[in-house]
């Protein structure tokens, strides 16, 4: 629903706050963009000033959308995005369509798919496509009140105005102060925080005047100073002096009282306005309080259960007294605080009730899950622990907890624990449901108690596999999974067992044994799967892919290519295996680059991220963000990878990602001599790295191994990787690092180990960089020039210029020290150039400062970029976009002509924009424009 106003459509006193709205409606009407913050307590005309904003944003040829937070609406997620946005089922726009779709579950996309996060990302690229059609106000009020879903989109669109003609405003009361809304603070500044203040004495005088028809007499003047500057306030409590007629003007224009009670208070202003009107318009205002502060005449005419035009009358009524509004196609309460008063006349047993039957009414007029489960949720909370639950709401559930569990896990969870009952029927498939909600609110050990309980009563064999997941999964998480495979194996051992459901546990117990590093048990249980999966998609995709992880964690990545391809092929066009598919592209991606295959490892990562956006996928677009941010990594491309590994917050991921991609930016920024935002990076994967406990993420052991180097404490550098190569089957991407550093540091003990390693690890290796990795360990441990070489053309060969130029670097230090100048110098003017071509400015000054000890003192000239900010210092890349920008392209056609994905050149942008120190898409394209003439 849209925001209403605050009591007074009279903006007396509010010129300076009114022009400000306006400057900043001008601003983004010119394509300039920002994100504001406008607070003050009830009533104190807020969502008035913002409405007259609206007004000349209208006016200004802007797309306007309001919605607004309610209180009793924020345990679901994104109503007031959903609202503003207009999005339902019958949106003609594909868009939309799909959002409203996904929500209502038309979409089967698997089990635990997190819907709202899937809509999320959807709303985000609704908001990217409007601002492609012109300059978008999109306005989310009572923000105090909005859910964490909205208050997340609201923050992520605030960091990306600047690159879209977007304002986005916010309107909310000092109190409650959540955390999650409290930090919109730090990302709206000072400038963009609009405060709004009691009405001055004089302000306040000239409002009762307009309201009372006269200038205020100095009884109605003392009255009205109880008000305290609240227009909200002040209008009521002149209306209710007018509807009593206890206020006269003289003959001189002098309005006063004449006698009679006054309001002591804003809600017995308020009071007595709803006093005036009859019992049945009440009645009608009471049900639609039950919806909320917005509502659909649709709705309210379904709960309410009343005559047409009985309704109609008394919507018509309510509105003449000021009481609702029109709010778009729909109504609202022209406050807030209107409607708490309507609904705090009814006793608490009575809310209950009345709540209950809505619910019963929406459900059978088919209404959305989360419409039903907003009217439940008032009588889960309110109603005595002992009453049954009603056998509808248990019928209803049985449908819509899936859903329902997608979209508001948490909403399920009280839902679904107050409808299950010992002996029903249902028990077993609404425990089945609660053990799947409890899982992914985060709460394992009780969704583990609760799977295990109902094990034993749940019948149905695909309530029993679902049980069994979910136990599973649990104990997965908490470090306990070879506790389930004694209960996998007896279950899939049943007689009576279905093959289609013996195979899916099979795979369960498969993918368990792969969790637990045993491989060669996984493949051949996997195997068996394949074998019972006959045409169960499911289970036969998902077998497919343990048996390609085995592949992977044998070393075995071309015989992992073709599981790939058999896998993709299955789950395709199966909405249910989206997430495979995802998750199997990603690996793929991976197997390529192991390969040495980048075009090919590149490309797929790209179309996994393609996908997962499209889809919605968070989890899944941050695992192919951050594969293609290490891809670009090894090949060379670190401008693109910076970039990359921003595209998501922190917060969307998992905390492995997180800490690979701070890694991987970590590493780069340190080669090129940037130590402050290479340990910047580092501090942000600090907490990241403290919840995945002691697992080893590669590129944030490298990069801190790079901070112990480069503070001058190469012992210290080796420790932080030898520490990570506990186990035999991890870290080979640390080894070069290692043994390079041990052969520094005179370590022989463990330059040893480590070469055996590398012997054990490459032995047989058909992949150019693991020969290489093979010949750079001899020829450290022996000081062999010539085997260096032959591995820096071997790192060559497999598209890795970082192990290239340390190779290169290796052989021309052997050969100096061997007494060869020339092969040294030879040599080093390579590594020169190599290092140059990554812009790895440490690198280079390390190297020269190395060989000037040999006397080594020439080398040809390294071009460079070397600036921070300012038009040299963009990137290749940066400088392509901001050309485009100047042309006038959006981020998507941006992203559809340099092939990239709309979030990484949103990411550009966004550097660009720091680097130029420059504010909008506008002054891109005028420094654009100045750069072009000058060059």
């Amino acid at each position: 629903m849209q925001p209403l106003t605050d009591g007074a459509d009279l903006l007396i006193g509010r010129d300076g706050e009114l022009s400000r709205l306006a400057g900043w409606v001008h601003d983004v009407a010119a394509g300039r963009g920002r994100a504001v913050l406008v607070d003050g307590e009830p009533g104190i005309g807020k969502s008035a000033l913002v409405q007259a904003a609206c007004a000349v944003a209208t006016r200004a040829g802007c797309q306007v959308f309001r919605g607004a937070g309610d209180e009793l609406g924020q345990a679901l997620p994104l109503i007031p995005l959903l609202d503003a946005l207009r999005i339902t089922g019958s949106a003609p726009d594909p868009r939309r369509g799909a959002i409203a779709g996904l929500l209502q579950g038309d979409t089967a996309r698997g089990k635990g798919a997190d819907l709202a996060a899937a809509a999320a990302e959807q709303l985000l690229a609704l908001v990217d496509e409007l601002c492609q059609t012109g300059p978008v106000v999109l306005v989310v009020d009572e923000l105090q009140w909005a859910d964490r879903a909205t208050v997340a989109v609201w923050g992520r669109l605030a960091r990306s105005v600047r690159q879209l003609p977007l304002l986005l405003v916010g309107v909310l009361r000092p109190v409650p102060r959540r955390d999650d809304v409290r930090a919109l603070r730090r990302i709206v500044g000072p400038a963009e925080r609009l405060r709004v203040g009691r009405l001055t004495e004089p302000a306040a005088l000239e409002l009762v005047a307009e309201l009372a028809g006269g200038k205020p007499g100095d009884e109605l003047a003392r009255l009205a100073d109880g008000a305290a500057g609240n227009p909200l306030y002040l209008t009521e409590l002149l209306g209710a002096l007018t509807r009593s007629s206890c206020l006269a003007v003289d003959e001189a224009g002098i309005a006063e009282l004449t006698g009679g009670p006054t309001p002591d208070s804003l809600p017995e202003a308020i009071a007595d306005r709803l006093g005036f009107l009859p019992e049945p318009t009440r009645t009608v205002l009471r049900t639609a309080a039950l919806l909320g502060v917005g509502f659909s005449v649709a709705d309210l005419t379904i709960v309410a259960e009343a005559e047409l035009t009985a309704l109609l009358a008394a919507l018509d009524e309510a509105r003449a007294a000021g009481v609702l509004v029109a709010a778009g196609d729909d109504l609202a309460f022209r406050h807030p605080l209107i409607r708490q008063a309507l609904y705090d006349e009814l006793p608490a047993g009575v809310r209950v009730v009345w709540h209950r039957a809505a619910a019963r009414a929406l459900a059978d007029a088919g209404a959305p899950v989360e419409r039903v489960a907003r009217q439940l949720l008032p009588t889960v909370s309110a109603a005595d622990a002992g009453e049954p639950v009603p056998r509808w709401v248990v019928d209803w559930l049985l449908g819509a907890a899936t859903p329902l569990i997608g979209q508001a896990p948490e909403v399920a969870v009280k839902l679904l624990r107050r409808a299950i009952r010992g002996g029903d029927a249902t028990t077993g498939a609404l425990s089945c449901r609660l053990a799947e909600a409890l899982y992914r609110v985060g709460d394992f050990a009780e969704a583990e108690r609760v799977a295990v309980r109902a094990l034993p009563r749940a019948l149905d064999p695909e309530l029993r596999v679902d049980l069994h997941t979910t136990v599973t999964q649990c104990r997965a998480m908490t470090g306990r999974s070879a506790e389930s495979l004694a209960a996998l194996n007896q279950a899939a051992a049943a007689p009576d067992l279905p093959a289609r459901h013996r195979a899916r546990l099979l795979v369960l117990t498969a993918r368990t044994h792969r969790d637990l590093g045993e491989v060669d048990t996984a493949a051949r249980v996997a195997t068996a799967a394949l074998a019972e999966a006959s045409d169960d998609h499911w289970a036969t995709g998902w077998a497919l892919h343990v048996l390609s992880l085995v592949a992977m964690m044998r070393g075995e990545w071309t015989e992992a290519l073709p599981l790939f391809e058999r896998a993709m092929a299955t789950a395709s066009g199966d909405p249910a295996l989206t997430d495979l598919g995802l998750l199997l592209r990603i690996n793929q991606a991976v197997t390529f680059g192991a390969l040495d295959r980048y075009p090919d490892a590149l490309a797929a990562a790209e179309r996994a991220r393609e996908r997962a956006d499209r889809a919605g996928s968070v989890v899944r677009l941050t695992q192919a963000q951050s594969a293609l941010g290490q891809l670009l990594l090894g090949s060379g491309r670190w401008d693109d990878a910076v970039a990359e590994v921003d595209v998501v917050p922190d917060d969307l991921k998992d905390p492995s990602v997180a800490c690979c991609d701070h890694g991987v930016a970590a590493i780069i920024h340190f080669h090129r001599g940037e130590t402050a935002e290479a340990r910047r990076h580092l501090d942000a994967a600090a907490p990241c790295a403290e919840r995945i406990g002691g697992r080893v993420v590669e590129s944030l052991t490298l990069a801190r191994s790079l901070a112990w180097e480069q503070a001058g404490e190469p012992d210290r550098a080796l420790a932080a990787l030898t520490a990570a190569l506990t186990a035999e089957d991890e870290g080979e991407g640390l080894l070069g690092d290692a043994v390079r550093l041990a052969v520094e540091t005179g370590d022989t003990a463990t330059t040893a180990e480590i070469v055996a390693r590398i012997g054990a690890i490459t032995a047989g290796a058909g992949v150019p960089h693991r020969r290489a990795l093979g010949r750079y360990g001899r020829g450290m441990a022996d000081r062999d020039p010539a085997e260096l070489l032959r591995a820096a053309d071997g790192y060559r060969d497999a598209g890795r210029p970082l192990p290239r130029a340390k190779a290169l670097e290796a052989a021309a230090i052997a050969f100096a020290e061997a007494g060869d100048r020339g092969s040294a110098r030879a040599a080093f003017t390579r590594t020169l150039d190599l290092y140059g071509s990554l812009g790895a400015h440490w690198d280079v000054a390390r190297l020269r400062a190395r060989f000037r000890a040999f006397g080594i003192r020439r080398g040809p000239t390294v071009k460079h970029r070397q600036a921070t900010h300012g038009w040299e210092s963009l990137t290749p890349t940066e400088t392509k976009i901001a050309g485009l920008v100047l042309e006038g392209l959006s981020n998507p056609q941006i992203a559809t002509r340099l092939f990239l994905s709309p979030r990484t050149v949103a990411t550009h942008v966004s550097h660009i924009l720091a680097k130029l120190g420059v504010h909008s898409r506008i002054d891109i394209a005028r420094e654009a424009t100045r750069n072009s003439a000058s060059g």
